[in-house]
């Protein structure tokens, strides 16, 4: 077997099809999952990628030579998955490298009831048996059953938003010709919105652009939908629809920290005092919103396992990314775009005013946003950024990757990729003028280490 250290990831598997990631190995981590969790029965779904089909077909494979029963919910997003391995309380493996490019897939796991699984929860042990060889199974054949679990998916993501009695909104949606395709339609139908389609079709060649709504060049269309129709909204999905983007009525991109303060305020409205897990890169808007309003901030690890973690052990009701994931206690502490949509449809829609005045009072603080830069040494530009600034610094810590803290309020976050060679940069400030300053000198400082 292969070395699979470039695969495995802090929480998910991920890799090049099939230089790095093929069938055997899919077959292989089957059989491991099954025998690491002595799973019975287990559910799969799949995103649009031509190798997802094959790709899941082998690890159901292994996994019924291990003696579990698989249930295929065949085409699916992430958070479909999610709400199989929830509502059927079983283990589940969804088949996505969600918004890589199409030479990649990959497999996110989860324990039964959607429970996590990352490296200091089961993955390590899981690449650790792949790589030993898995023992043969018990000798009992499992079987393969296919399930559709869209319509099932959609009666309860509706349970948990009150949309009835919003007002008529036009929702223009850029799936990226990812799983946003299958499921938008579904969860919003018979709801009084005009939906202005976006490249609904499942491609996961990704013709029209990356299915990566964090690259604001991706949402270029989604935002000359929203000004040239006149929308209400915009919604952007990545390919495997777990994340979900906004954009207002001017056709400006939203901060998903302020989608984050949006739902926590009325997720503490609903649960007075309640928790709510934020990560190092969320504006720090968000714990201060969440004690005004009577909770209690967390701040955590980027990443869906450590923040699933991180709630479980908390009982947070809520939980949000800057990457533009969010997290509810209800939908068993997992991440769904298409549940923070439908929140953000309600709140808009329960109101008469448009969006952006509705955000107004969330966006406290000028962002940078994500910056992606390749280094040729990570460690040494980090180190050599933290040399720069400790001095001045009003706070340093190494929770995930390096935060800087200054006394104007500002600061930044300089973190490696768990899924590709870069590292990236947020920026925060209290004003634009601080903010960039700030960004153009970390990124003199990060990208003076380029290769040659």
């Amino acid at each position: 077997m292969r070395d699979l250290s470039r695969i495995f990831k802090a929480y998910d598997v991920r890799g090049v099809v099939p230089a790095e990631f093929d069938a055997d190995i899919a077959r292989a981590t089957g059989a491991a999952f099954v025998r690491l969790l002595g799973a019975e029965q287990i559910v799969t779904a799949h995103d649009m990628r031509a190798s997802s089909v094959p790709l899941a077909a082998a690890f159901a494979r292994g996994a019924t030579e291990q003696g579990a029963d698989v249930i295929a919910a065949g085409l699916g997003s992430t958070d479909l998955l999610y709400y199989g391995a929830g509502a059927l309380n079983i283990p589940g493996a969804m088949f996505t490298a969600s918004h890589n490019p199409a030479k990649y897939n990959g497999i996110k796991l989860c324990r039964a009831g959607a429970a996590p699984i990352g490296q200091e929860t089961g993955l390590a042990d899981i690449r650790a048996l792949v790589e030993q060889g898995v023992p043969a199974g018990p000798g009992r054949q499992g079987s393969i059953t296919e399930r559709d679990l869209l319509a099932d998916y959609v009666r309860h993501l509706r349970t948990l938003v009150d949309l009835g009695g919003i007002r008529p909104l036009v929702v223009a949606v850029d799936a990226g010709n990812g799983m946003g395709g299958l499921t938008v339609p579904a969860a919003l139908a018979d709801l009084p919105l005009t939906v202005i389609p976006l490249y609904f079709e499942l491609d996961g060649t990704f013709p029209n652009h990356e299915a990566n709504p964090i690259e604001p060049a991706n949402l270029r269309d989604l935002q000359a939908a929203v000004r040239s129709s006149g929308a209400d909204i915009g919604l952007a999905f990545d390919g495997d629809a777990d994340r979900c983007f906004v954009v207002d009525e001017r056709g400006e991109i939203v901060s998903p920290s302020v989608i984050t303060a949006l739902v926590a305020d009325r997720e503490l409205t609903r649960e007075p005092g309640g928790t709510i897990i934020h990560n190092v890169i969320v504006s720090q808007g968000v714990p201060k919103l969440v004690r005004e309003r009577g909770g209690v901030p967390v701040r955590t690890r980027v990443g869906h396992s450590f923040i699933k973690a991180e709630m479980a052990r908390t009982g947070a009701i809520f939980g949000g990314e800057h990457s533009g994931h969010f997290y509810f206690r209800d939908f068993w502490r997992a991440d769904s775009g298409m549940l923070a949509a439908l929140h953000v449809l309600a709140a808009l829609g329960g109101q008469a005013g448009p969006l952006s005045e509705l955000l107004g009072g969330y966006a406290r603080y000028s962002a940078s946003g994500e910056i992606n830069s390749e280094v040729a040494d990570a460690t040494l530009a980090m180190l050599e950024v933290e040399k720069a600034y400790s001095t001045s610094a009003d706070s340093v810590d190494h929770l995930d990757g390096l935060t800087i803290t200054f006394p104007n309020g500002a600061w930044f976050n300089l973190r490696p990729s768990n899924t590709e060679p870069l590292l990236r940069l947020n920026v925060e400030g209290p004003d634009d003028e601080t903010m960039q300053g700030l960004r153009d000198d970390v990124l003199s400082l990060v990208r003076s280490r380029r290769e040659p």
